[in-house]
């Protein structure tokens, strides 16, 4: 019988298809016992045994695989592979997929809903009205202000899809590849920090990612500007953030990624600083929709099917530039 850890969590909470497609498959399975992000170690602890993981965001490094004996298949819960080193499972012979199309509705809508709530200071109301403050904040429109997107892959052109429906503010987009989308500028990213508004991220982590914005690009950004990162955690230097705004630069930021979760920084005391806990995905259907596509993915791979959601080689060429 094979044996499947499911390492993310939670897993098959909204709908329990996905462990009934392993149960139907007579399947063997464990839920991460720990109900939270796994570390290297625990990780290690855990693994021997198991044919397949259906895995979160924690890392999958050479020394966890060093202790996997039978680990045959990496399914990736999600679309960032900053966490699985792909040239090692290559060169342990682990095949990795993952679900890149699931998540990206519910990640361009909450990108959305916190560019709203920037703009208009919904939390800092929320909170002065929680203590007993009445104070009405001015705010803007997301028509009457400038947006940039760094990264126009599946979120970041879902954010796009989404602000047309604003009136067309002006939007400014960077991104490796020079597509052919409309009615936006196509800058270089020094230009969003100087010009945006607000600014979204919707970049992978890697090499080049890593600390891309720091103080240098948060102080050169306009002094009333909102940054949001609904992307990896490390692509915006957490500590260069905080101290930009303790000093009162930036109107406002959202953060959903971290270098380190659970998140327990100093961002926590800057009140303008919008913290959610790497929900951008956590719609139910997205969610729900990400755990079938990666148990179906298993099943494909147990019983020698063809995989929908393997890995292209590119992300494995962005691992080896990287090093």
């Amino acid at each position: 019988m094979s044996k499947v850890l499911i390492t993310t969590v939670p897993f098959g909470d909204k709908s329990r298809l996905p462990l009934d497609i392993l149960k139907d498959n007579n399947i063997e399975y464990l839920i991460n016992p720990l109900n939270k992000k796994l570390t290297e170690n625990e990780l290690v602890e855990m693994i021997d045994n198991f044919d397949c993981i259906i895995a979160g965001t924690e890392l999958i490094t050479k020394k966890v695989m060093d202790a996997a004996s039978n680990l045959k298949m990496i399914s990736r819960v999600g679309i960032g592979l900053d966490s699985v080193d792909l040239l090692e499972a290559e060169k342990h012979g682990i095949v990795v997929s993952y679900t890149p199309d699931a998540p990206a509705p519910a990640v361009a809508e909450l990108t959305i809903g916190l560019m709203l709530t920037l703009l208009r200071s919904v939390q800092l109301s929320n909170l002065e009205m929680h203590y007993g403050k009445w104070h009405r904040f001015f705010g803007r429109r997301l028509s009457e202000v400038t947006i940039g997107i760094i990264g126009i892959g599946r979120i970041g052109t879902g954010v796009l899809r989404h602000l047309r429906g604003f009136g067309l503010p002006k939007i400014l987009v960077n991104d490796i590849r020079h597509g052919d989308v409309l009615d936006v500028e196509w800058v270089d990213k020094e230009t969003i920090y100087l010009q945006a508004d607000i600014i979204t991220i919707h970049t992978p982590l890697n090499a080049q990612t890593k600390n891309m914005i720091r103080k240098e690009q948060l102080l050169s950004m306009k002094e009333d500007a909102i940054i949001i990162n609904t992307a990896r955690g490390g692509i915006i230097n957490e500590q260069d953030l905080y101290e930009v705004m303790k000093a009162g630069h930036l109107n406002g930021a959202a953060i959903d990624v971290f270098d380190m979760e659970p998140y327990n920084g100093n961002l926590r005391e800057i009140q303008r600083c919008i913290l959610t806990a790497h929900m951008g995905s956590m719609s139910v259907d997205c969610r729900t929709k990400m755990e079938i596509e990666a148990t179906e993915e298993v099943i494909r791979f147990l019983t020698s099917q063809q995989l929908e959601g393997m890995v292209p080689e590119e992300e494995y060429t962005v691992q080896r530039e990287g090093l």
